[in-house]
């Protein structure tokens, strides 16, 4: 059953090879590999039997042929690993087997290295979406620049959108790149000849429409869960929520005005959405953010004679010293509702002033969020807060926002000068945007500044002859009336849109200085170069290995690093999608529309890498760690001991906890699940790509995926079990089910479960309230199971006992991270005769337990890296 499967695969793969050969038969197969499948195969795929249509008498052994060698790795790889011949058939000796491995070895390895010393491993490409962003930010020093969303989507191959092969550019797309670049380039020239003041502002929260509106009551909201409410000091004002009182004092008597708050027991969402819409950014820049919050505490609804006691609805006129920390996340807005995360801090119920550093974008706003708190949805009944308790539920008071800003160096900026240089400028004409510089000789200014911002933009000397490309596109918007500026801007958008600014390319064989600064920088920066590493390419330094290790080091050690960490983990990990899919309303209404749990969850892997490349942890750490980095919301949600606070930190686990390493992290289960039900096809399949390194073959086209049973009548398990009465099925499924299997005690969100949620039947629904306010309406079914078997037959019971079965080849782990990381950062697949590298990468880190930073500096040091 098994080999059927891979028979028809093999036999598929022949068939396109043998339609696509040329009409020469190809080089002499080695007569060793010859007489082995005469042996041992042909008895079965010859022109008489050719079982499962597969005829190898027909196929060409033919190398050269791109095709043809791929369909002999794939039968090289069959053989290698057990697969072929069937189980049913002799088996081969040991020492027959390795002649005709490395008969066939030899062969495609002799080619494909032939090949790719002609051609290179990798192949020219743009720059993606991020990196392109990144390169403009950095040449711009204006890290708030928002370019990515004006480019074309990146193509993907082996995972990555840093193969040549998906990265092509249309005309189409250079139209995008035009419209980025002179975007990003405008965005950086000044407004004003003027310094822009440094202002403190504070905003009180009384005096900001969007707090204090809510306060009344209103045809569309009755409910106090609704309603904002003020706070003097840590008490409720009566009589200004009921109008009869000013909501504030102002500026009359500063004292109190310190003390005056707004507060909230609900989370910000529609329809209370409280922000500080009394500033707006004025330009994009560098600001810093001040709040004064607290933590409050506010009574039940005081119980009325004969009516049903209704402790949940709170009494907004009954507030008292908060009892505990409460997280607030903080988003720039920019109507209608289009939100960038910018920071987070726990409000306690002492009142403090809690500081952000952050950029922001021209025309953005500030929207707190009392992260913890529920959003009420209307359903099947009156909303209850599920935080309530019989004496009152936790609130939130804000009482103002500070920020100054913006923050400025110098003026005119960075950005500025590296376009204008020390040009004098003075203030734009009435409905002008920015400055006009002034060049009393713009031809010779223009020729000085283009050449110093070529310098700046290519990632390799500028030759001889390069200013005299761009002049003509500064002459022409020059001679059509435009300004000196508007003329540079023209010149500066074709640079950035030049092949050497958006292309990344290389001349077979070893790397020079400059491209090998290039790769390095794009793998652990994202970006070009930065100065110090141009200027040791400059110096012809970098090829020396000492000094590429220390590179490599400084870079690893930059806060840049991060651009390296979120990138390769969103495209390996698929992390990217952890916002595509929503946990279902009535299966998960305990997840659904928390945001704190998903923006946890994604950082909790993103840290974790980290930790694990900051210390240099061994590779094993990825299946199982003895750690977790967690705050109060991640502990909570996976039943750990209490962890205080929203900031995310290294915590040891407890013994034999099922948590620890990527597996059991609510994010890889997130982008593993739908948001309704979870597949252990799905996870299998992703933990067999993703983790392990060897990837099943896509499903027959004629067989229907299983979709999991969400009444609850039948598990996931029962179905896949018919599943695998398919023959074609069976030889896939039992490798991808069992890691599947045993993730299957986890939920959508990486919760640990018992039992099914399910839906639709008569059944009593579980005990508990969602996020929404609404009582759930799901009920607990049939039991989990989450036991397997390995296809090498090794039993285990539970995700801890699969992880130790992974571990049994901890060096199959370490390969595979190598080989995401050698395609993450070479822009190029790991080709058959690549191998070797490989191994030998892993044979220098072994005696190190395969220490993940080690890892990456031993791809750098090798010739997968350090070749085109």
């Amino acid at each position: 059953m098994r080999s059927a499967a891979l028979i028809s695969s093999l036999s598929a793969f022949a068939a396109s090879v043998l339609a696509a050969a040329p009409s020469k038969s190809g080089v002499v197969m080695p007569a060793p590999a010859r007489a082995f499948l005469e042996q041992h195969c042909a008895s079965c795929h010859d022109a008489v039997e050719k079982k499962g249509d597969l005829d190898l008498e027909a196929l060409a052994f033919n190398p050269a042929d791109p095709r043809n060698h791929a369909f002999w790795v794939k039968l090289h790889d069959r053989v290698a690993s057990g697969e072929m011949p069937p189980a049913k058939r002799p088996r081969p000796g040991a020492d027959e087997l390795q002649v005709f491995l490395g008969a066939i070895s030899s062969e495609l390895v002799a080619t494909e290295t032939a090949r790719l010393a002609e051609e290179g491993r990798a192949t020219r490409r743009r720059l993606n979406r991020l990196e392109y962003e990144n390169a403009v930010r950095d040449l711009l020093q204006a890290p708030w620049l928002q370019v990515k969303e004006w480019l074309p989507e990146d193509g993907e191959a082996f995972r990555f959108n840093k193969v040549g092969e998906a990265l092509d550019v249309s005309h189409v797309q250079m139209a995008r790149y035009l419209g980025a670049a002179e975007y990003a380039l405008r965005q950086v020239l000044a407004r004003t000849a003027e310094k822009p003041e440094t202002k403190v502002t504070r905003y009180y929260a009384r005096e900001q429409r969007s707090f204090t509106g809510p306060m009344k009551f209103t045809v569309m909201n009755t409910a106090p869960e609704r309603a904002t409410f003020p706070v003097l000091d840590r008490s409720a004002q009566p009589e200004v929520r009921a109008g009869k009182a000013p909501v504030t004092v102002g500026a009359a008597d500063p004292a109190t005005r310190e003390l005056e708050g707004v507060g909230l027991v609900a989370s910000t969402y529609e329809p209370l959405e409280p922000k500080f819409t009394g500033f707006k950014a004025p330009q994009a820049g560098r600001y810093r953010l001040r709040f004064n919050a607290l933590s409050v505490w506010v009574g039940p609804t005081k119980p009325v004679k004969g009516k049903p006691d209704r402790w949940y609805i709170p009494d907004l006129d009954d507030v008292s010293p908060g009892r505990r920390e409460e997280p607030v996340t903080i988003y720039s807005e920019i109507p209608p509702r289009q939100l960038r995360w910018l920071g987070k801090f726990d409000v306690t119920p002492d009142p403090a002033v809690h500081e952000l550093d952050v950029w922001l974008l021209e025309g953005e706003t500030i929207r707190p969020d009392a992260a913890r708190f529920f959003r009420s949805r209307p359903g099947a009944g009156r909303w209850q807060n599920p935080l309530a308790e019989k004496d009152g539920q936790p609130g939130v008071v804000f009482r103002w926002l500070e920020v100054e800003g913006p923050i400025l160096e110098a003026w005119p900026t960075a950005g500025h000068r590296r376009l204008f240089g020390d040009l004098p400028v003075r203030n734009p004409v009435p409905g002008g945007k920015g400055v006009e510089v002034v060049s009393a000789d713009p031809r010779a200014d223009a020729r000085r500044l283009l050449d110093s911002f070529l310098r700046a933009a290519y990632r390799r000397p500028v030759p001889a002859g390069e200013v005299e490309r761009f002049l003509p596109v500064f002459e022409h918007t020059l001679g059509a009336g435009g300004g000196f500026a508007d003329a540079m801007i023209s010149a500066y958008t074709a640079v950035l849109c030049s092949p050497e600014f958006v292309s990344v390319d290389a001349r077979p064989g070893p790397l020079d200085d400059h491209a090998l600064a290039t790769r390095l920088a794009l793998f652990l920066s994202n970006s070009a170069p930065d100065a110090e590493l141009r200027a040791t390419a400059d110096a012809g330094k970098l090829r020396d290995p000492a000094v590429l290790a220390a590179q490599t080091e400084r870079l690893l050690g930059d806060p840049r690093s991060t651009r390296f960490t979120e990138a390769f983990l969103d495209h390996w990990l698929d992390l990217r999608r952890i916002v595509a899919t929503a946990p279902d309303e009535i299966l998960y209404p305990d997840y659904y529309l928390d945001d704190l749990l998903a923006e946890s969850a994604l950082e909790e892997t993103q840290l974790f890498f980290r930790e694990l490349l900051r210390e240099n942890l061994p590779a094993r750490t990825l299946v199982a760690a003895d750690f977790a980095m967690l705050n109060e919301k991640l502990a909570l949600h996976y039943g750990l001991p209490p962890v205080k606070g929203v900031a995310l930190r290294r915590v040891p686990l407890p013994a034999d906890s099922v948590r620890g390493g990527l597996l059991t992290q609510a994010a890889v289960l997130k982008v593993t699940s739908n948001g309704t039900t979870t597949s252990p096809v799905v996870r299998g399949a992703w933990v067999m790509e993703r983790l392990i390194g060897k990837p099943p073959p896509p499903p027959p086209p004629s067989v229907p995926a299983v979709e999991p049973d969400i009444r609850g009548a039948a598990t996931i398990r029962q179905q896949l079990d018919k599943h695998r009465t398919v023959e074609s099925c069976a030889s896939c499924h039992v490798k991808i089910d069992p890691p599947g299997f045993a993730l299957e005690s986890f939920d959508v969100m990486g919760g640990f479960r018992e039992r099914y949620r399910a839906m639709g039947e008569p059944a009593q629904a579980a005990p508990g309230i969602g996020r929404g306010g609404q009582k759930f309406a799901f009920h607990l079914a049939l039991p989990v199971d989450s036991s397997g078997q390995t296809p090498e037959g090794k039993p285990f019971a539970d995700v801890r006992e699969f992880k130790r079965r992974l571990l049994e080849d901890e060096a199959q782990i370490a390969r595979n991270l190598v080989r995401q990381l050698v395609v993450y950062a070479t822009g190029a697949p790991v080709r058959f005769s690549d191998r070797a590298a490989v191994e030998a990468i892993l044979g220098r880190v072994s005696a190190g337990g395969y220490g993940v930073r080690s890892l990456v500096h031993e791809v750098v040091q090798s010739g997968l890296f350090r070749r085109k």
